[in-house]
């Protein structure tokens, strides 16, 4: 168990908590004093909430102390990526169009974990509106990767993964498009979880593509994120995209520690011909495999369809869809949006019909192929995406150069799940991701807890040390200009 209490896991502190050796309020204020010491060098928040947080920190230690804890997260600090309204909050999509909103609801998922007694520290740092890419011209300046601050936290659930990996929380929510909680979470050597679209209720988030958004969790480890979707998992006659499936009674149960009697595939075509990966990379692929072996995997080649067909199928619907949602205040106040967002969303405007129809149909092919492969394995297995390179203005055109392997599970709707699998030379995290069957988050689950306690990744953090100094040295430079 870490020494440090910000960099206790969910599991770890819910059972101080739970057995009176850990105060929630004394949790609280640790997640306070780390973001105050180094948030200055990685602007992982936007919004935060030091006093809402203490006072729910203290009615949690009340309630505890009288009645025990009404779930694994009473007590514990999390935050919420700023597309998710909050009552009495401003929720802002790092927008300077949406700068002085404040909802007067809850979304879904933060009236669950209010209700499981969770404690908010704020909202967090993202892309503007959730797309786009790092910018400065947007409400706040773009979240920093606290492995090293001169690259970036990926997006657009950066500053969500900036702050768990970093001690600032426990636990966070962001949401994912076309990899936006699995590429920060690789990014910043934490798990995160894209569920299975319509697993989790969207409703009160703010929109970037309807057909394509995914909410879901991230945290240090995949027993955390279980933990999570047990809170946040289920049906909301509200959302449109919702599913009325059946929930498992514990995400935990499924982690049993092993992988034995799973069948994984990997799609050697996309890593070998189509959008080959590093050497770094490939190596800690490799590694990964052999160690699933171990835990009793059997593992095989898969054949998807062309990677670039998912990808292109997922731009021509999300471009168009975005366009949708934000063609009023591109046409009004065009002033008020970045630079980058703009672009993306002008592109919007030059597709027709016939070309959002393509794709549509395009989707419909491309998510029975994943599925009838999956009927022929349990998961699969394969990169999230390169270590995280420099922070730098976003290049709006790069939506269509290049190719993602986060996008296709977008597309099919399967759940998918990025944990650390490695460091490349530089000291950055490297990334696997693990794709599971629909509704099958528990499988999913199971492999990366399996994957997790087999290997030492889990040991390391990024030296809050050297990034307090350089939150210091940010502190003094803002005060002389």
């Amino acid at each position: 168990m870490s020494t440090d209490l910000t960099f206790l896991t969910i599991a770890e502190a819910s059972d101080l908590i739970a057995n009176k050796a850990l105060s929630p309020v004394e949790l609280t204020q640790a997640c306070l004093d780390r973001q105050a010491a180094v948030d200055d060098a990685l602007h992982s928040f936007l919004t935060p909430t030091p006093d809402l947080a203490l006072q729910q920190a203290r009615e949690a230690e009340t309630q505890i102390m009288r009645d025990g804890p009404r779930s694994a997260m009473h007590g514990i600090p999390y935050t919420l990526k700023d597309i998710f309204e909050t009552a009495g909050i401003r929720t802002t999509g790092q927008s300077r169009s949406l700068a002085d909103h404040v909802p007067a609801t809850d979304c879904q998922v933060q009236t669950a974990l209010a209700a499981a007694g969770g404690v908010l520290l704020g909202k967090t740092t993202t892309w503007e509106f959730a797309h786009g890419g790092p910018s400065w011209d947007v409400l706040g300046p773009p979240a920093h990767n606290p492995w090293n601050t001169s690259r970036h936290p990926a997006g657009s659930s950066s500053g969500s993964a900036a702050a768990v990996a970093a001690g600032l929380c426990l636990a966070t929510i962001g949401s994912d498009t076309g990899g936006s909680i699995r590429q920060p979470a690789a990014a910043c050597g934490i798990a995160g979880i894209k569920p299975t679209y319509g697993r989790v209720s969207r409703r009160g988030v703010l929109p970037n593509c309807f057909s394509h958004d995914h909410v879901g969790p991230l945290a240090w480890t995949s027993e955390d994120l279980a933990i999570l979707m047990n809170l946040i998992s289920g049906y909301d006659a509200q959302d449109p995209g919702s599913a009325r499936e059946p929930v498992p009674a514990d995400y935990r149960d499924a982690l049993c520690g092993d992988l034995a009697g799973l069948v994984v595939g990997v799609p050697w075509q996309w890593i070998d011909e189509e959008a080959p990966i590093s050497t770094p990379n490939r190596q800690a692929l490799q590694d990964a495999l052999a160690v699933m072996q171990d835990l009793g995997a059997t593992v095989r080649t898969v054949t998807l369809p062309p990677l670039i067909e998912f990808n292109d199928s997922k731009r021509v619907i999300a471009m168009t869809e975005l366009f949708s949602i934000h063609q009023a205040t591109l046409r009004s106040r065009p002033d008020l949006l970045g630079s980058s967002l703009r672009y993306r969303i002008m592109g919007g405007a030059l597709l027709r019909a016939e070309d959002y129809v393509q794709a549509t149909r395009m989707r419909a092919r491309l998510t029975a192929a994943t599925q009838h492969v999956l009927r022929e394995v349990d998961l699969l297995v394969l990169p999230c995406n390169e270590p995280a390179g420099l922070l730098q203005e976003g290049n709006p055109e790069s939506l269509f150069e290049s190719l993602s392997y986060t996008a296709p599970f977008n597309v099919s709707g399967n759940p998918a799940l990025s944990v650390c699998n490695g460091f490349d030379g530089d000291g950055m995290p490297l990334s696997l991701q693990i794709v599971g069957r629909l509704f099958d988050e528990a499988t999913v689950l199971r492999a990366g807890d399996a994957y997790e306690k087999a290997t030492p990744w889990r040991q390391r953090r990024p030296n809050v040390q050297a990034l307090a100094r350089e939150a210091k040295q940010a502190r003094q430079q803002a005060r002389a200009a």
